[in-house]
């Protein structure tokens, strides 16, 4: 019997017994969507925080969620679903009629995301920050020239002042995400590639941005 087949095999049983139970497989559809802290996962569960500890504990055990720390608050720990060979564990979600992603700058990330969504998905996506540049970052032009986005007539805007009621909006950004009035939709918590301004940086956050991305973009089916 083939060895590596059957620590596949106990592998993949482990993964199902950690979503067996109702709570945790709750924390799994909530992050599927995005990265969430602790907090707002227990206020959104309605669950005392020592059993939302407990089920994370045991998702992280088994290597389904990883603990990320916030770039903006340093004292805030996010949660982020981490992909497994179980495949998808999301469910559909309503489709919305636009994607906003959000950053502070609206400079880097938030441009690559809207452009992948576009190259991704036939809803339409834009862009904004909470404290728009003056223009996109250098490195941003060079990552999307490299992984071929097109970010051309594209320019830094306001959040308030793009912003539709019916938007799905998703922050990019922790500092952006943590600022208060902004009630975003969804939150992707993608390391800042302007702060270390090299291109693997930059690379890095296309590909995690990308992931992202073509997980979400297929489940927004619902009418």
């Amino acid at each position: 019997m083939n060895t590596e087949w059957l620590a596949e095999v106990a592998r993949r049983a482990a993964l199902h017994g950690a979503l067996a139970d109702p709570g945790r497989l709750a924390v799994v559809d909530l992050l599927s969507r995005g990265d969430a802290s602790p907090s707002e996962l227990a206020d959104a569960l309605s669950m005392p925080s020592n059993l939302l500890t407990h089920h994370v504990n045991v998702l992280v055990t088994h290597g389904l969620v990883q603990r990320t720390r916030s770039e903006g608050d340093r004292r805030r720990t996010y949660l982020r679903l981490l992909p497994t060979e179980l495949g998808p564990l999301a469910p559909a979600l309503p489709r919305p009629p636009r994607v906003l992603f959000v950053c502070t700058a609206n400079s880097a990330r938030s441009h690559l995301a809207a452009a992948l969504w576009r190259r991704t998905s036939a809803i339409p996506a834009d862009s904004a920050g909470t404290r728009p540049a003056a223009s996109i970052a250098p490195g941003a032009v060079a990552a999307a020239r490299r992984h071929r986005l097109d970010l051309r007539e594209q320019q830094p805007q306001l959040v308030d002042a793009v912003r539709r009621p019916d938007d799905l909006v998703i922050t990019v950004c922790d500092r952006a995400h943590e600022e208060p009035g902004l009630v975003a939709d969804a939150h992707w918590s993608i390391p800042d590639p302007v702060r270390v301004a090299d291109d693997d940086a930059f690379d890095r956050a296309v590909a995690e941005l990308d992931r992202r991305v073509t997980d979400l973009a297929p489940r927004l089916v619902l009418a």
